[in-house]
């Protein structure tokens, strides 16, 4: 195939996958380019395009055919995770992600970052509060001076518990307390992942 062909091919993919992550609420890059990839018969990894690439369209499409919906979501997100925020101050909850640079699509994920003694701790505050949950891991790439995989990162399975909401799902990661400084990266593009607490959450809602 023509080199013209690829790029065409690889743009083609990223403008599906975003597609798919602004109007179907998929929040993994890797899931929506495998996704879009086999769709449009690309089987070889090499055309797939980055995740900075999904990003860079995901932004386009939110303003080219979401432009009437996608702020109003945004903020309906955004004041959601500020109430469940608020409700689990106890734990330094930390809004991330989609929601946070103002990504995400129809539907999309919530990730919250909570910082605590014990998971324990989290779960009985959740069970006590009637709040129905799921449970399962995630994996974060984070700078950390434990070991590290060849791109000088740190890869950690933490624990997160999943809120069925009505603007969507919201996901509590569960870190320990301190590694509330630890940076954890952006599966975008890999620079460091911004946080935002609760003033910063109120006032982005201002």
């Amino acid at each position: 195939m023509a080199k013209e062909n690829l790029q065409q091919l690889r743009q083609l993919i990223a403008q599906s996958a975003a597609r798919m992550m602004a109007e179907d609420g998929i929040s993994d890059y890797a899931y929506a380019k495998k996704k879009a990839g086999r769709q449009a018969g690309a089987l070889d990894g090499d055309v797939l395009p980055s995740n900075a690439e999904i990003e860079e369209e995901l932004k386009l499409y939110n303003a080219l055919f979401l432009s009437d919906e996608q702020p109003e979501n945004l903020r309906e997100l955004r004041k959601n995770a500020l109430f469940t925020m608020k409700l689990l101050e106890k734990f330094n909850p930390y809004l991330t992600g989609s929601v946070l640079d103002g990504t995400a699509g129809l539907g999309s994920e919530t990730h919250i970052h909570l910082f605590a003694d014990s998971l324990k701790e989290v779960e009985i505050f959740l069970l006590n509060q009637d709040i129905p949950f799921e449970t399962n891991e995630k994996t974060y790439r984070v700078i950390n001076d434990g070991k590290r995989d060849k791109k000088g990162d740190y890869r950690k399975k933490v624990p997160v518990f999943s809120l069925e909401m009505s603007t969507g799902v919201i996901r509590l990661s569960v870190f320990e307390v301190d590694e509330i400084r630890v940076a954890t990266k952006r599966a975008a593009d890999g620079s460091n992942a911004e946080r935002a607490n609760i003033e910063d959450v109120k006032a982005l809602l201002a």
